[in-house]
C-alpha cells in the first residue's frame, strides 16, 4: 500500500510540476503583456480625451475673443459710445447663449464711457487695475476667475481699439458658471472630475468633488509643458489617473481625473475571469492527473499481483517437479511391500484351497479377508500408479465404463465415514446411461477426492447427493456431486484448483486433491467445474464424452 501511495504521489507531483508551472508562467506572461497593453491603451485614450477637451475649451475662449474683436473692429467708436447701440449689441451676443454677462467701453483713462449690463459700473475707474494695464500692452486680455467690483466670480475678456489717436478698450464679462458647466462636460465616469487651475495653483472652475489636494497636481503645475502628461496619485482616498494639458489661449492647466479602478474594471474582470478559467482548467488537469495516476497505480498493482502469482506458480512448479522425483522413489518403496503382500495373499489363497482348511467353520471369513487384501493391494498399486501418472503425465488407460456402477463401487469406500458422521447419501442417476470410454481407476480417484472433500465440508449431519445424466447437447455423461455444506466464498473459488491450496487445518490436507482431479479429468478429455454459494453448499459437475458407437452417441449424432 505504501509503495503504491508513494508512486501515486510521485506521478501526481511530477505531472503537476510539468503542467502547472508552464501553465502558470504562460498565464502570468500573457496577462502581464495584456495588462501592460491595456494600461497603455487607457493612458493613451485619456491623453487623447484631454487633448480634445483642451481644444474645445481653447475654441470656446477663441470664440469669445473673436466675437469681441469683431464687435470692436466692425463698429466705430461713435456707435460703441451709444448706450442704445451697446445694449442692442449685448442683446445680439446673448441670443445664442448667456455666456456674456455685460459689455463696457473704457477710455484710455480707465473710465467707463458706456456700460451695458445688470450692474451699476458707469462710475468705476479701472486705471489702477492690473488687467487694464495688461490689455493696453498686449492688446488682449483674458483674466483668471475673480469677483472684483461685481461681487461674484467672473472672467474678463478685453480687446483694445485704436481710433482718433486714442486707445479704447472693449471689455466683456463671461459668466463663470456657464464656463464651469462647459468645463465639467469633459468629465467621464461616476468618479471622474475635470477642472482648470492656474500657475499659482488656484482652481478656476468648480470641480465636481471639492477639496482637491494641490500637492498631488503640483508636478503638473510647476512647469509648462507641451502635450499631455499623465501621472497616478491618490485623491480623496482613491487611486486616480491625473491628466494635465495647458491651454493655448490662456495659461491655464486643464486637469482631468479618472478613477483608476473604474478605468481598469474591464481588466480586473478579465483577470478574475482568467483566474476562474485557469482554476477550472487546473482543476480538470488535476482530476485528469489523479485519474491517470490511479489507473497507472492500479495497473502497477495488478502487474505486481500477476508477477507474484507467476512467482508463486513457479515455486509450485518447482515443488511439483520435486514431487515428481519424490513420487518415483515413493512408488518404488511402496511397490516392493505391495508385491510381498500380494505374494503372501496368493500363498494364503492356495492354502485355503486345501480340503482340511475348507472344512473349517471360519473358511468363508478367511477367504473374504484374502479377497479384501488382494483388492486393497490392487487399489494401493493403482494409487501409486496414479501418483506417477500425475508427476510424469502418463497417458490414461481407457476402458468402457458404466458411470453408475463406478459411482456405487467408489462410494463403498467412504460409507463408514459418512455413517459415522451421520451424513445421508442420496442418489439421482438416470437410467440407461451410455458407457464412457475412460480410465476407471483415475476417475475413481477423482470421485473419492470430491466426495471426501464434501464430507469434510459438511462435518456432521448433512446430505450428499450423487447424480448422473446424459447431456445430449454436449454428448457427455455428467456426474454431479453436491453437498449442503457452508459453500465457498469468491476468494476460495478463485484458487480451488491451485496446487497446494487448502482450507483445511495444517496437517489435515495437502491441497493436491482437486488439483490432481482437475489434471485427471482434463487428460481424460472431460471437463470439471463447480457451482457454490456461501451458506448454500457446493456442487461439482464432471462431464466425460460417451464411447463412440454407443446408442446414445448415435442418437446424439442423429439429432445433429
Amino acid at each position: 500500500m505504501l509503495p503504491s501511495l508513494s508512486l501515486r504521489k510521485s506521478i501526481v507531483g511530477t505531472v503537476l510540476l510539468f503542467s502547472f508551472v508552464p501553465l502558470f508562467l504562460l498565464g502570468w506572461v500573457v496577462y502581464g503583456m495584456f495588462a501592460s497593453a491595456y494600461h497603455a491603451k487607457v493612458r493613451d485614450n485619456l491623453a487623447i480625451f484631454a487633448e480634445d477637451k483642451r481644444n474645445a475649451i481653447d475654441l470656446f475662449l477663441r470664440d469669445q475673443v473673436a466675437q469681441l474683436r469683431v464687435a470692436a473692429q466692425s463698429h466705430s467708436l461713435a456707435q460703441l459710445s451709444s448706450q442704445e447701440f451697446m445694449d442692442r449689441l449685448l442683446s445680439i451676443m446673448q441670443q445664442g447663449t448667456q455666456t456674456i454677462v455685460d459689455l463696457g467701453l473704457i477710455d484710455d483713462e480707465g473710465n467707463h464711457v458706456v456700460y451695458s449690463g445688470p450692474y451699476n459700473l458707469r462710475s468705476i475707474n479701472y486705471k489702477n487695475e492690473e488687467w487694464f494695464k495688461i490689455v493696453r500692452v498686449r492688446k488682449l486680455y483674458i483674466s483668471d476667475v475673480f469677483s472684483g467690483f461685481r461681487g461674484f466670480p467672473h472672467i474678463i475678456v478685453a480687446v483694445s481699439k485704436q481710433e482718433n489717436g486714442r486707445e479704447w478698450i472693449l471689455r466683456a464679462t463671461i459668466n463663470s458658471e456657464i464656463f464651469d458647466s462647459f468645463v465639467r462636460l469633459v468629465q467621464i465616469g461616476k468618479k471622474g472630475d475635470a477642472y482648470i487651475i492656474n500657475r499659482k495653483g488656484e482652481i478656476q472652475t468648480n470641480p465636481r468633488f471639492p477639496g482637491k489636494d494641490i500637492q498631488v497636481i503640483r508636478p503638473l503645475i510647476d512647469s509648462k509643458f507641451s502635450g499631455v502628461r499623465i501621472h497616478e496619485g491618490i485623491m480623496h482616498g482613491n487611486a486616480v489617473y491625473i491628466a494635465g494639458i495647458w491651454l493655448q489661449e490662456k495659461e491655464w492647466l486643464v486637469v482631468i481625473e479618472e478613477d483608476k479602478h473604474s478605468e481598469l474594471e474591464p481588466l480586473l474582470r478579465t483577470r478574475t475571469l482568467t483566474i476562474l478559467v485557469s482554476a477550472g482548467g487546473l482543476l480538470c488537469v488535476l482530476l485528469g492527473i489523479l485519474m491517470v495516476s490511479r489507473m497507472i497505480v492500479v495497473h502497477q498493482e495488478r502487474q505486481e499481483r500477476e508477477q507474484a502469482r507467476l512467482n508463486e506458480e513457479l515455486v509450485q512448479s518447482s515443488k511439483m517437479a520435486a514431487l515428481g522425483k519424490l513420487a518415483a522413489g515413493v512408488a518404488h518403496e511402496v511397490n516392493n511391500p505391495l508385491a510381498v503382500i500380494r505374494e503372501q495373499a496368493g500363498w494364503i489363497r492356495d492354502l485355503l484351497e486345501e480340503e482340511d482348511i475348507q472344512s473349517s467353520p471360519n473358511f468363508q471369513e478367511l477367504r473374504d479377508a484374502v479377497i479384501k487384501i488382494e483388492q486393497h493391494v490392487e487399489r494401493a498399486g493403482s494409487v501409486v500408479h496414479r501418483m506417477l501418472g500425475f508427476a510424469r503425465r502418463m497417458e490414461p488407460v481407457r476402458f468402457d465404463v458404466s458411470i453408475k456402477d463406478l459411482l456405487r463401487e467408489t462410494v463403498v469406500f467412504l460409507e463408514n465415514e459418512m455413517h459415522f458422521r451421520n451424513i445421508q447419501l442420496k442418489w439421482d442417476i438416470e437410467e440407461d446411461l451410455p458407457l464412457v470410454e475412460t480410465d476407471p481407476s483415475q476417475l475413481q480417484q477423482v470421485i473419492l477426492n470430491i466426495v471426501d472433500n464434501a464430507i469434510d465440508a459438511i462435518g456432521k449431519n448433512g446430505t450428499i447427493t450423487l447424480g448422473a445424466a446424459y447431456d445430449a447437447q454436449s454428448g457427455c455423461v455428467c456426474m454431479r456431486i453436491r453437498d449442503d455444506g457452508p459453500g465457498m466464498d469468491k476468494d476460495v473459488q478463485a484458487r480451488v484448483f491451485d496446487p497446494f491450496f487448502t482450507t483445511k487445518q495444517v496437517g489435515e490436507g495437502t491441497g493436491l486433491g482437486l488439483s490432481i482431479s482437475y489434471s485427471i479429468v482434463t487428460r481424460l478429455g472431460g471437463t470439471i467445474r463447480f457451482v457454490s454459494q456461501p451458506g448454500e453448499g457446493t456442487e461439482f459437475i464432471i462431464c466425460l464424452p460417451v464411447r463412440r458407437g454407443s446408442k446414445a452417441d448415435d442418437r446424439h449424432l442423429g439429432e445433429k
